[in-house]
């Protein structure tokens, strides 16, 4: 049996804009096993944030597939979607889309609350996990209240508190100042190392990319690397 967490095989995918056909991706194949690191750049518009969504079955492909955990998503539904993607991904984009109605802790037990943990146990789960981002004095700021380094942590968190097998995070330092950047890659591969989560990064930031164990480009949605 494959080890593989997310595969895809021949993977394309087109859009039309009004009578014109772009193909943004192009037989694009893909392992991504336990623990890999993974830098994918490339230039704006050359595939890298629908390749992410197709990996995590938020969009469905022109042509071939990709399979979770040697299952394919075009296979399920979406309530199957949403329960696979809930307890084995992980999702970090360069805004932090945070509920602003809910404070850092709630936000970050939210995954857990929809996976049906326990209030109590998801509690914890969160405060543990925003001890590890260094957010422990902050569990009761909502996001309006917070910095912005601050509510990508409580979003970094957020992804990571369910200990999912695999984080897909697109631009996570794209919209932070350097001093703050340096240190949410550093956090990154500190919980891939201690959690053995993979890491799918898609990013401008060759510092970040630097960091991975690989780094892959998309040009002229073409897969290279």
């Amino acid at each position: 049996m494959s080890d593989a967490i997310l595969s895809c095989l021949n993977l394309s995918k087109t859009y039309y804009d009004a009578a014109m056909a772009v193909e943004v991706l192009k037989r694009v194949d893909l392992t991504i096993k336990r623990g890999d690191r993974l830098a994918i750049i490339g230039p704006s518009g050359s595939g890298k944030s629908t390749l992410l969504h197709l990996l995590g079955g938020l969009d469905n492909p022109a042509e071939g597939e990709v399979r979770m955990q040697g299952v394919s998503w075009q296979s399920l539904s979406e309530k199957k979607r949403c329960e696979l993607r809930n307890r084995n991904l992980g999702f970090i984009y360069q805004f932090h889309h945070l509920l602003p109605e809910f404070t850092a802790m709630e936000n970050v037990a939210m995954p857990l609350l929809l996976g049906n943990e326990s209030i109590t146990i998801a509690r914890e789960k969160a405060l543990d996990i925003l001890d590890k981002v260094g957010l422990s004095n902050r569990t009761t700021h909502k996001p309006s209240q917070l910095s912005g380094g601050e509510r990508q942590r409580v979003a970094i968190a957020r992804a990571l508190v369910h200990q999912p097998q695999c984080v897909l995070a697109d631009e996570p330092t794209g919209n932070l100042d350097n001093a703050t950047a340096v240190k949410i890659i550093e956090l990154m591969l500190e919980l891939n190392q201690s959690l053995n989560t993979a890491l799918v990064i898609v990013t401008h930031d060759q510092n970040l990319a630097s960091r991975m164990d690989k780094v892959l480009t998309i040009q002229n949605g073409v897969l290279e690397g």
